[in-house]
């Protein structure tokens, strides 16, 4: 699909309502699939268009802007100043139409994210750049920058240089393919799915996918968010040290955490 076609037509924040999945093929083969919900915010219209969502406030479902990038707050221009420099420190200087953020939220308070994506636009719409932002249980943060004329639906890679699991090598690379779907008058904002696939040296090894309906941010989606995923931030990060448990079970070999990469930015 066209990078226009898959531009949301929402003006305001948005929920997504859908799931986690995560296959990993060998030497052990284990999956999981776990219904999930997270924020598509517009962040160049976010201040005038936050609506019902708790943006740098209290909320039960709230928008820091410090729980991204080097953790500036709204008053030093916020995650969106944080990216815009990024981008210009890497000659990017093009990318200043919407920039839509795909990312968990803080539930009650508390979020932990483990992979973030911004999806930066051309005044025109189309798509210039995406960023993926990754966070590992150390408190690391790292982001792989795809910028070679990336397009929803086609296939994207970087080299793997960043510890996340250790039940994973810091080698080979991820394969990436990003798809949106447009909205329509009498259905929903329209719908995104991410995936992401992890090969080592011996080929495949992980694919993984976040997938979801997206509709507007509104006391009632809020509801039904809160009511239906009441403790997802704690529930993520339990999920991923119980199936670390059953890995280690499944005597799959464990790897020490290295040195984090020096750049922040892997491009």
């Amino acid at each position: 699909m066209s990078t226009a076609a898959a531009d949301v037509r929402a003006t305001g924040p948005l929920l997504g309502f859908g799931q986690v999945r995560h296959t990993r093929l060998r030497p052990r083969r284990h999956a999981f699939a776990y219904p999930t919900f997270f924020l598509m915010l517009p962040m160049r219209r976010l201040a005038a268009h936050s609506g019902a969502l708790a943006v740098n406030r209290r909320g039960a479902i709230s928008f820091h802007d410090c729980d991204h990038g080097d953790g500036r707050g709204p008053e030093q221009g916020g995650a969106l100043a944080w990216l815009d420099g990024l981008l210009r420190a890497e000659g990017i200087d093009d990318a200043t139409g919407e920039v839509w953020l795909h990312c968990y939220p803080r539930v009650l308070g508390y979020t932990f994210k483990p992979v973030s994506f911004w999806y930066c636009h051309r005044p025109d719409g189309s798509l210039r750049a995406i960023l993926v932002e990754v966070n590992n249980t150390f408190g690391e943060r790292h982001c792989y920058l795809l910028d070679q004329q990336p397009r929803y639906g086609q296939e994207l890679a970087a080299r793997k240089v960043f510890h996340v699991s250790p039940f994973c090598e810091v080698s080979g690379g991820y394969r990436f393919r990003f798809m949106r779907t447009p909205g329509s008058p009498d259905a929903a904002a329209g719908r995104t799915v991410v995936r992401i696939d992890y090969d080592d040296d011996q080929g495949p090894l992980i694919q993984t996918s976040v997938s979801g309906t997206l509709e507007p941010v509104t006391p009632a989606t809020l509801r039904r968010a809160l009511w239906g995923y009441p403790a997802m931030t704690l529930a993520v990060i339990a999920r991923i040290h119980w199936h670390a448990l059953q890995l280690w079970a499944k005597r799959v070999r464990f790897h020490r955490k290295p040195e984090a990469p020096a750049s922040i930015v892997t491009r």
